[in-house]
């Protein structure tokens, strides 16, 4: 069993930037990736971006440029920092862990993109 225990978000101007971190404790063993998804209202869950335990990173092209995923400062820890926000931007982030069949979801963080 794995929890992830997420932070940051909030409210933004467009153009603003946000970091979000995410912490996942349990039984974690060997290689895995963590990520985030996001998901906006009326829309269905999608990547932005993971990387994996070893540190590659992997990004959608919403997420190039504009996105940087990174190992954390603690073990297990992945954060997202975001840049030049957009109002598409707005969605609710979840954080993501996987292993081979096993997979574990955040509760979400909220990221609204508004002037």
């Amino acid at each position: 069993q794995v929890q992830l225990v997420e932070s940051g978000g909030g409210l933004v101007q467009p153009g603003g930037s946000l970091r979000l971190s995410c912490a996942a404790s349990g039984t974690i063993v060997g290689f895995y990736s963590m990520g985030w998804y996001r998901q906006a209202p009326g829309k269905q869950r999608e990547l932005v971006a993971t990387i994996t335990s070893r540190g590659f990173p992997n990004y959608t092209d919403s997420a190039k440029g504009r996105f940087t995923i990174s190992r954390g400062n603690a073990e297990n820890a992945v954060g997202l920092q975001m840049n030049n926000l957009k109002p598409d931007d707005t969605a609710v982030y979840y954080c993501n862990w996987r292993q081979y069949s096993s997979e574990y979801w955040g509760q979400g963080t909220q990221v609204t993109v508004s002037s």
